[in-house]
């Protein structure tokens, strides 16, 4: 199996995670995807692709981070003090 065919299998496992409302289970597959595509990157030679899946996966594990610890912003609903329309 190459790492692209398991970077893309645990893509659809972390949408079906993410259909089912199960976020963090979501972002830790997806961060497993992140280490495939990272080790394909590694192994032909693209450092440019490296790098942006490493900035990637920074962002990825900063958001699991704050959805551990309960300060991730769960409602996509303004409040209304801060609408300025």
């Amino acid at each position: 199996m190459t790492p692209a065919l398991a970077g893309g299998i645990l893509l659809i496992i972390g949408a079906y995670f993410m259909y089912r409302g199960q976020a963090m289970y979501s972002i830790l597959v997806y961060f497993l995807a992140d280490i495939a595509w990272a080790i394909m990157s590694w192994s032909i030679g693209d450092y440019i692709g490296l790098t942006f899946v490493i900035i990637g996966m920074m962002l990825g594990f900063l958001v699991f981070l704050k959805m551990h610890f309960g300060i991730f912003v769960k409602d996509l609903r303004v409040k209304e003090e801060n609408e300025r329309f």
